[in-house]
């Protein structure tokens, strides 16, 4: 299957456009590499840094190596050599630059606080996930669900993507958060912490509870998951908090953002284990938000949760150009309205409602309120706020 990723690739061309360097952020294996290496026009301008010996060329006379290169300049893991940035700031400075700089991380922490300290003002950033509902054919939606959009997990068959999962996030806990970790949890403990994120996937998450359960530092317990989130394994959705005279529940919600890891997590191997499976639903939700956030572009400042005590909640309030809508993901072939949508729309005055959910159609629910099905989502994206 030839997957053609234009939309990322025109947002890296057209970042470059508006500044000298280009950081490309995103989990390991989502495909950065291949994009890249598609861009860049000579292989003298490609450097991969978990290579020894393009590490040695930029480790030994970096200024020699990158101020002779025109056209596009790649830097494969630009993280492991954080010496660079305050370079790439003086050659991205010069005088009629002959070089563009695109600049590849898996590990947001590092790269983006040499970013921000050596490079402010002179780079552009685009994210980049596994595949969405937006490069695939409706026909491979539920294999994407299921094994995630990890290009090599969902490629392969059942079983060998399964496996893959999990060598995936045995590499995740014995290398790379070894290497990003300040204070340090035994692998065992980081097994038993992950299993409990997968277990807690579209729940309200609470570090204290999940400090106690697991035995360990509140500390340990936050810090870890700052390091999820900056590796892009999870995504916390914060709190919608406004002043609307109603006790607001104030903790985030947790979400995988690639189901095929959650999956493996919690040894879900095929589509009817899948079906059977307690978390069904909150698997479709977090499936579902995640193409939302993608397909329609949304920023992550634009994305809240949203729920009071009493009992009326949406799962995605979005907050764009002054206006606000809400989204809820039913994994119901045939979704109808609740109560909670009604009075979501009414206490957070809610342009409109949508309600994603995995059928083949979009139908009116309400007359602010839309069903529409989530293979429609790419097509959809251009008109979503005034449809």
């Amino acid at each position: 299957m030839d997957i053609i990723r234009n939309q990322h690739r025109n947002e890296i061309v057209n970042a470059l456009e508006r500044a000298p360097i280009c950081l490309l952020l995103g989990p390991r294996q989502a495909g950065k590499t291949h994009l890249a290496r598609g861009l860049a026009p000579k292989p003298e301008n490609y450097f991969d840094l978990e290579n020894l010996v393009d590490q040695r060329r930029l480790e030994e006379n970096p200024q020699g190596e990158l101020s002779r290169l025109y056209g596009m300049v790649v830097i494969d893991e630009a993280q492991r050599l954080p010496a660079l940035f305050p370079l790439l700031r003086y050659l991205a400075d010069r005088p009629r630059n002959p070089a563009k700089f695109l600049l590849l991380g898996s590990a947001a922490p590092h790269l983006v606080r040499g970013v921000s300290e050596s490079l402010a003002g002179r780079a552009a950033y685009v994210d980049i996930g596994g595949f969405d509902v937006g490069e695939i054919e409706p026909q491979y939606h539920e294999t994407l669900w299921l094994q995630g959009g990890l290009p090599p997990a969902f490629l392969s068959d059942e079983p060998n993507s399964f496996n893959w999962r999990l060598d995936y996030l045995r590499a995740l806990i014995e290398r790379d958060l070894r290497d990003l970790a300040v204070m340090r949890m035994a692998p065992a403990a980081l097994r038993r912490l992950l299993l409990l994120l997968a277990q807690s996937h579209g729940t309200v998450w609470n570090h204290s509870s999940a400090a106690r359960l697991l035995s360990v530092d509140y500390k340990t317990v936050q810090r870890y998951l700052e390091l999820f989130e900056d590796t892009f394994l999870i995504r916390l959705l914060p709190p919608f908090e406004r002043n609307l005279n109603k006790r607001l529940r104030k903790s985030p919600k947790l979400y995988f953002r690639d189901l095929g890891l959650a999956h493996a997590l919690l040894s879900i191997r095929s589509h009817r284990e899948l079906n059977a499976h307690p978390l069904y639903g909150a698997s479709w939700e977090g499936f579902a938000l995640e193409q939302v956030i993608r397909v329609l572009g949304l920023r992550e400042s634009e994305c809240f949760t949203y729920a009071v005590h009493s009992g009326d909640e949406m799962d995605l309030v979005v907050e764009r150009g002054g206006r606000r809508y809400g989204f809820e993901f039913k994994a119901s072939a045939s979704p109808g309205t609740t109560p909670s949508m009604h009075n979501s729309l009414r206490d957070l005055t809610l342009e409109r409602v949508f309600v994603i959910y995995p059928g083949e159609r979009d139908y009116s629910l309400h007359a602010r309120i839309e069903a529409v099905a989530v293979k429609n989502l790419p097509r959809w994206r251009q008109n979503w706020e005034t449809s």
